[in-house]
């Protein structure tokens, strides 16, 4: 006998101490080496921490690109959803779209200019005829016109063209220009929106169909200035501009040849001269009016070369 002990309770000690080491040694073999602290991931290389650590290739965070959305920047970053937040840049304005600057103060189809005087620089003058009454007589004026090498323009009353088709295609084949006085010569500046409209466009029609145009200029009747509504109806017809004068030959009121000759001597450069068809007095101071502006060094020209240049 042994001291006290047997022999089978020291092989189930020995057992057991056997079991607990193995335990041991199994949950240390799962559980690996313990983390490294706050305090030693620190510490420099040689340390115990540096040997288990993983080189750091660029510790700042990825930068975000931003997308071209005004006003807005959109941030895209691996791992995360993409956000949108405001731009530290305001949004561009919207882009204008550059005109080119009008060749008339007058909108299109806004009411026409008035327009009573030319360029006082070039030495040109226009003379400017009603065109209404004898047609012979009206014949006489361009026969003098041809001789003396000027250009007129008329402005021809609508009832008058109608009566005498031949007229029209006349005065426009010696070179001069012709325009809208009304279709019958009312005080336009008395009437309503309706018949002023009338007035403007029946004449504009017919100088289309005898002429091939409508003209350029639109003259009031029975006043030198046209009002505001006249200068409306006369804009929405497609005239730019009414045309006034600044120098009445008062021819109309048959005052003789020579009154006619000295009223006219008054034109200056850049002058549009109000004057009249059908009006023997006229035709008989014309050869000399022309002959003043020549010895002036003034040319009798087209309205539209007057103020076209």
């Amino acid at each position: 006998m042994h001291s006290g002990i047997s022999r089978r309770a020291l092989i189930g000690v020995g057992l057991a101490f056997t079991a607990a080491v193995a335990a041991a040694c199994t949950s240390a073999i799962r559980s690996g080496p313990p983390a490294p602290s706050p305090d030693v991931a620190a510490t420099g290389p040689g340390s115990a921490s540096a040997a288990l650590s993983v080189p750091r290739v660029n510790s700042s965070p990825a930068r975000p690109r931003a997308t071209t959305t005004p006003g807005t920047t959109t941030a895209s970053t691996p791992g995360r959803s993409t956000a949108s937040r405001p731009s530290s840049r305001p949004a561009a304005p919207p882009t204008r779209t550059s005109r080119t600057a009008p060749t008339s103060t007058r909108p299109p189809g806004g009411p026409a200019e008035q327009i009573s005087h030319g360029p006082t620089d070039r030495g040109q003058v226009a003379l400017t005829f009603h065109g209404a009454g004898d047609t012979g007589l009206a014949r006489q004026i361009l026969q003098i016109a041809r001789q003396k090498k000027a250009l007129i323009t008329v402005m021809a009353v609508g009832t008058w063209l109608a009566e005498n088709p031949e007229i029209g295609p006349a005065i426009v084949a010696g070179g001069h220009e012709m325009g809208n006085h009304t279709w019958s010569h009312q005080d336009i500046n008395s009437l309503s929106a309706t018949d002023v409209t009338a007035e403007i466009v029946r004449c504009r029609d017919l100088l289309r169909s005898q002429i091939g145009s409508a003209g350029r200029y639109f003259r009031q009747s029975q006043s030198p200035t046209a009002n505001a509504l006249v200068r409306r109806e006369a804009g929405a017809a497609g005239y730019a501009t009414c045309l006034s004068y600044d120098l009445d030959s008062m021819d109309w009121t048959d005052p003789g040849a020579s009154a006619i000759r000295a009223n006219v001597r008054e034109a200056r450069a850049g002058s549009i001269v109000s004057m009249h068809l059908g009006h023997q007095g006229t035709v008989d101071a014309l050869p000399g009016i022309l002959d003043d502006l020549r010895s002036r060094h003034l040319t009798a020209v087209t309205v539209s070369t007057l103020l076209r240049g």
